[in-house]
């Protein structure tokens, strides 16, 4: 999966992320510390702002797609919900459950989720479709 190719792509990817990962932390301290919502939601909220950045970018930068929005969204959003999960029962688990600070268990969900988008991403929603030739 990772060859030099992949590698730049994932670097790029990650850098993208960290964008959009600085809008999911501002989203997420602002709601717990200013309004007093839980970590969770405040925490999925924060996790769609990112999402948005992120489609944006690595639509245009990462994978240079030419595909239709309409693929693609549905698919990064499909994506981007399944990580989403993933990051909330995270949260819960770390902060809930084990109670560790808010913003540490942020930065290990985060890197769980990092992983996942990425190879969900570039294996599915903008994988290059290989035409056959019909001989």
């Amino acid at each position: 999966m990772f060859n030099k190719g992949n590698t730049k792509q994932f670097v790029l990817f990650a850098t993208i992320g960290a964008v959009g990962t600085a809008g999911h932390f501002l989203t997420l301290i602002l709601l717990v510390e200013l309004t007093g919502l839980s970590a969770v939601w405040a925490t999925t909220a924060g996790f769609i702002v990112g999402a948005l950045i992120n489609y944006v970018l690595n639509y245009h930068l990462t994978f240079r797609s030419d595909k239709a929005h309409s693929e693609t969204m549905l698919k990064f959003f499909i994506v981007a919900t399944v990580g989403a999960v993933l990051n909330m029962m995270i949260i819960f688990v770390g902060v809930d459950v084990l109670e560790l600070f808010y913003l540490f268990t942020q930065v290990i969900a985060s890197s769980v989720v990092l992983l996942w988008t990425f190879t969900a991403n570039k294996l599915w929603t903008f994988a290059e479709q290989t035409k056959q030739k019909i001989t």
